[in-house]
Parts: C-alpha cells; structure tokens; sequence
C-alpha cells in the first residue's frame, strides 16, 4: 500500500511540475479546475476521510483548507463555489506543495505503523480519487492553454507529461458481429472498482456489430465537409441549439493552419491534426450526429463493456461515448455517509463513456469502469466507436 501511495502521489507532481505559479492559478472556464486545486483537493480527500476521523494524533494543516478544498460533499460542510476557484490565489502553488509534503508524512507513518485498522479500501479509494484528478489536470490545463495565443504560435507552452497517443490498430475499420443473449455487466469483485461499477448482473442484448477502430480525424474532416455542422436532421434539438449558439464547426482545440489543413493544441503541444489519430474533443451531441450520418449509432455500454477484452483500441486512446444513459445499475445502494455522495448524486442528465484515454494515468483503466459527463462537454479526450443493429 505504501508503494501505491507514494507511486500516485508523485504522479501528480510530475504532471504538475513543468507548470509555473502561474499556470496552476488559472481556471479558463467554470467546468475546470486550477493545478494547484487538483493537487489540493486530493490532499484535502486524504485529510478528511483518513486522517482526522482515524488517527487521534493528526491535526489540520489549516482548518481553511476543508472550506476551500472542499468539491461537492454537502455532508463535510460548507465549500467555496466550484466556478470561481481561479480567483483564491493564496495558498499558492508552493504552499500547496508543502501541504502536500505535510499529509503525505502522515499518511506514510499510518501506512508503515500499519494503523490502517481496515481502511485499506478507503486509501485506495483516494489513490483511484486522485488518478482521476491527473487526468482533469492535464485535460483542464489543455484547455487553458488553447486559450492562450501563445499556444497557436506552436511557443511558449510547457509539454506536459504523462501524455502519449498511441499509433492506435492500422487497416481499414472492419465492422466485428457479435450475438445476443444474456451478458454479465459491472465489477466482478476482483480488484478495485468504484461504487458506481457495482452491483454485477445481467444485460440482454441484441445482436450487433462494433467498429473494429474508433472514428478518425479523416474520417470526422469528411463529415464536417460533407456539411455535418450544418445539418440539423443529424442533431438532437438540444445539441443542434448548442452547435449554432456557440458556433461548432470543428473539434475543440481544432483551428484552421490557412493553407486547408487543421492544427490542435495537444498536451505536447501544436500539432497538425493526425488523420489517423482517433478523434478526440466532441460531445456526445457530435458524437451521435457522426454516428446518423454514418448510418450507425452509438453503442450501449452494456455492448462495449461485453466485447471489451475483444476489441482494439478499447483503453489509451479517447473515452468512447455510449447511447446510455448515466443511471445506477439494479440494486445499487450508495455507501453511507459523505464517501456515498462520490457517484450516486450524479446519476443524471448525463451519459456514460466507456475505455480510457491518452491522459488517463497508468493502472487505472478496466473494462468496467463507468466515466460520465453531460452530453454537451467536449474538454476531456472523448471520441466514439460505431456501432450497428444486426
């Protein structure tokens, strides 16, 4: 436990490590983060859940800290407005760090005096907690970044680390049958799995078929030539509302180089967009307008979680949004106390993506892991595979 602790932990230092002060204050749009919060509130998860109700010798770093730190957890008080954390400049970054340095100690000396008395599952819960952090930080400072001018000189901007696209399966994108028939979804109790993957049961399924690859950039330029942006037949009424009002026309992060080509803003920096890179930054509003005009659909989550160990590109490449809705599986119960408000309460007005992405940290992809956003977010490194009714 101890070397998972410390393996985590430095992650996110390494993610963080090449930003300046003054990168880590900024929050360029209410949905995300600032560095020094994500570093922070992972901090701030340890302290409160582990520390302060479990060892009697442990005092708060600054009693400010559960009020500032604090993201959603109604049941652990009050907490400052999450759209509006890019305006506390203090702490810094360095207090942050210090911080930090000041419960990793205190965990370390439960974790090696083995005074855990049970709470192995709670520590690796804000281990798993954290990893999902390191992915909002780097998809929250892209976003950032893309804001600045700076970024579309291709200078100035830090490459951040922990972030690689994969080649992804070459050869055309074949169509794989799969039967129907009863499936078994959700965690089959070995290993970690958040509450949400819980409890396992059965999903009936029709026969379909899945993409054997995820939708390339080609293949998305194609659709946005052929008028996909302006053709509101493809759209559900909400999504094409959206797509006129803020005037989609591309991917987020993708810009027009002037010479009929399109450049992104990646955590490596600007780059040419790769047709043959997965496409990455729609919402599932775009997501499902691809899929009509490709006469496909999205896939259940169910489908995706059954043939996962089948299909290629399943994990490291981008989340692939699904057709279903974000809802708790039969018999869910949330935990009692504050740790049951971690997915529960969210289970609405949104839906699931299903694999992992190129920003999501080692050891924390599986097939039955449950991500959700709502329909319309597009800063995160989501894609989509098709799928097709048999």
């Amino acid at each position: 436990m101890l070397h998972a602790f410390d393996t985590v932990r430095a992650h996110t230092e390494a993610l963080s490590a090449a930003l300046q002060p003054e990168d880590q204050a900024i929050q360029s749009m209410p949905d995300a983060s600032p560095a020094k919060w994500h570093r922070a509130h992972t901090t701030w998860f340890f302290e409160q859940f582990v520390l302060l109700p479990h060892d009697g010798r442990y005092r708060a770093y600054d009693d400010s800290f559960s009020f500032l730190f604090n993201s959603y957890y109604e049941a652990l008080g009050a907490r400052y407005p999450r759209a509006t954390r890019g305006l506390v400049t203090r702490p810094g970054a360095t207090e942050v760090g210090a911080y930090r340095a000041f419960v990793d100690e205190a965990m370390r000396a439960l974790l090696r005096a083995d005074r855990l008395a049970g709470l192995d599952e709670l520590v690796t819960l804000g281990l798993h907690h954290e990893q999902q952090h390191q992915e909002l930080l780097v998809t929250d400072m892209l976003h950032a970044f893309a804001q600045n001018p700076l970024a579309w000189r291709g200078d100035g901007l830090p490459v951040l680390p922990g972030w690689t696209p994969s080649p992804g399966a070459a050869g055309p994108t074949r169509f794989l049958h799969r039967p129907g028939g009863l499936a078994a979804i959700g965690h089959g109790g070995d290993g970690f799995g958040f509450d949400n993957e819980f409890p396992r049961h059965q999903a009936l399924l029709q026969p379909h078929a899945l993409a054997s690859r995820l939708v390339r950039n080609v293949e998305w330029r194609a659709f946005m030539e052929e008028g996909g942006y302006r053709t509101a037949s493809l759209w559900m009424s909400d999504g094409w509302a959206l797509a006129c009002r803020e005037g989609w026309d591309a991917p987020m992060h993708w810009r027009p180089d002037g010479e009929g080509g399109w450049l992104t803003v990646t955590p490596a920096g600007l780059q040419p967009v790769d047709p043959e890179q997965p496409v990455r930054h729609v919402s599932w509003y775009e997501a499902d307008a691809y899929a009509r005009w490709a006469e496909a659909r999205l896939p259940t989550e169910a489908e995706l979680e059954a043939a996962a160990a089948e299909l290629p590109e399943f994990h490291g490449h981008a989340w692939q949004w699904t057709n279903s809705a974000y809802l708790p599986y039969p018999g869910f119960r949330a935990q009692p106390g504050a740790i049951g408000e971690y997915n529960g309460k969210f289970m609405i007005n949104q839906m699931v993506l299903r694999g992992s992405s190129c920003a999501t940290p080692p050891g924390h992809a599986r097939a039955s892991y449950r991500n959700f956003f709502p329909p319309e977010k597009r800063w995160q490194a989501t894609g989509l595979r098709l799928a097709r009714d048999l």
